[in-house]
Order: structure tokens, then sequence, then C-alpha cells
């Protein structure tokens, strides 16, 4: 199963430009986020326990300490040689310009990391932080700004307690195009009041203002949330993963050319989940993508 047939994936684009295999690894900078703090409100997202997607990190440490850990691990399993520093947990531009700077300039600091990833929430880019992950790229590192959206309707993001507007997002992607950075949207398929056809309305919506890349992941029902207690009382109602396939195929017959992919699903933590088992599945679930992908090609032939 070679998916690259079918789609412009970021390993690829990776590979392509440094000549090698280069991989993401999480660093956790103790970052919060304002619908945590009080900001803008408390809790955080209903869905969210960052637990369950970078357990490694979860209890930041020494960005230093957590590089070489890490570099160490993955290289043994993947054979890559350089690396990305993806600040994963929270909204990681949530701070002071001279405090993103020391984070960000440690993790850069090893020879073997060439660029950087910010995670991040639309309502915590302002122009001042916008500069500084531009000087980086004009350093010539590899800058990516990934925007955590899950959905351009109003309602869902209420729903979940997101703290922000589709309109917050908008603002966010033109001032960071403005500066030339490149930009990665984070979509979640299945957002409660959606139905999974909904993602392709919000892919629309966001490739429209000319995003560089896209993330899409199921919903994953994950314990210690909102979300989990008001699952188990029935009121989530569970997307299937042929529901999931049949959408996301369709998100990739409609990507312009130029779009990168960084993730087409995600798996989490077993430990966490407790709803939809078939989300582990990863390769099944690229596997079924991939079948409704190569029928398209056999019924054009």
């Amino acid at each position: 199963m070679d998916m690259t047939r079918f789609v412009n994936t970021f390993g690829r684009y990776l590979r392509a430009k440094y000549g090698e295999k280069v991989h993401k690894i999480s660093v956790n900078a103790s970052f919060t986020c304002p619908n945590r703090d009080g900001t803008k409100g408390i809790g955080g997202c209903t869905f969210c326990n960052n637990a369950s997607f970078s357990p490694d990190t979860t209890n930041a440490g020494d960005i230093t300490a957590q590089i070489q850990s890490a570099k160490k691990k993955v290289s043994q399993r993947t054979g890559a040689g350089k690396f990305i520093a993806y600040f994963q947990s929270y909204s990681n531009t949530y701070g002071s310009v001279d405090d993103l700077r020391r984070y960000y300039d440690e993790a850069l600091s090893d020879d073997d990391v060439i660029g950087l990833a910010v995670g991040t929430r639309p309502d915590c880019v302002p122009d001042p932080v916008l500069a500084l992950l531009k000087e980086y790229q004009d350093k010539g590192y590899e800058v990516w700004l990934e925007l955590g959206l899950q959905s351009t309707f109003d309602a869902s993001l209420i729903a979940v307690n997101r703290g922000h507007g589709f309109a917050e997002y908008e603002d966010a992607v033109k001032r960071a195009k403005g500066f030339g950075l490149k930009l990665c949207t984070h979509l979640i398929m299945g957002l409660p009041g959606e139905v999974p056809e909904d993602t392709l309305t919000s892919f629309d919506r966001v490739v429209e203002l000319g995003v560089d890349a896209i993330k899409v992941h199921p919903l994953h029902i994950v314990k210690g949330t909102q979300l989990a207690r008001d699952w188990k009382q029935g009121r989530v109602k569970e997307m299937t993963m042929d529901e999931y396939t049949h959408v996301m195929a369709e998100v990739i017959r409609r990507a312009p050319e130029h779009l990168l992919f960084h993730r087409l699903t995600g798996s989490g933590e077993r430990q966490y989940l407790l709803s939809p088992e078939w989300a582990m599945k990863k390769w099944d679930i690229l596997g079924l993508i991939y079948r409704k992908l190569e029928a398209d090609c056999m019924t054009s032939s």
C-alpha cells in the first residue's frame, strides 16, 4: 500500500527536501491554554486530555533532555537522523515572546533538529509571535505553525468549549500568511452535533483560505474529559470506521495538488481511549481509505 499514489504526504515532502528521513518529536514546555487558565474559560476543550496523545511528554522537563530521549527512541524505531521539534501539548505560543524564544532556541540548539512545528490556537498568535517564527524561518529552519481549529462551525466550537470562533481562525491565517509562514490546520471529524460530511465543509473552507497542510483525525473519547462523561450518559453519537474513511477519501479527492497531509487519522493511547475502538486500528483505516481511492482508478480506467 503506497498512499503517496493518492496523497501528498508530509513525510514525502520532508524526504524530498532534505534527502533523508525527518521525523517530528514531541516537546512539552509546560504551556497552558486561555480556556483553561480562566482567561477565556476553565476546564479546556471537552475532548482534551493531553496525556491521551502525548503521554511521553505530559510531564514536562528540560527541553534538551526531552529531545535527547525522543531522538534515541525515534531513530531506533524509524531510522530518522533529522528531527523537527514539535511543541505539541496545549497552546505553544501562549506566553511572552522572550519565553517562547528561549524554548525554541533550546530545541534548535541540537544539531539534528532542523526545525519547529508549533501547535497552538488561532487566538494565541499575535503579530510579535508570528514575527518570531518568521525569524527562525528566515534563518533556514523548517517552521510550521499548526493551528488547532477542529471545525469551522461556531456552534460546534461552542459545544466543545473551544473559546474561539471561526472568525479568529480566519484572522490568524491571513496574518500568518502575511508573514510568509507555512500553515497546517487540525480538524476533528465527528464532533458532537456534527455529521461526518460537515468535515467536508470545514475542509473546503480552510483550503479556500490557502493553508499549506491539513491534519484530520476522528473524535476520540478519552478518559478524564467532559466528553467522556457525556458519552457514558449516552449523549454522544459514535461514528463508524466506514463513515470516517468514506469522508476521508472524499477529502483526498478534493485536495488541491499542493496541499500536504500531515495526518490522515490518529490513534492516541489505548490506555486512555474509551471510544471508538476502531481508532486504534491505524493500518486498517489507512487500508480502507486506500482501497476506496484505488476503486476510483479502476472505475475510471
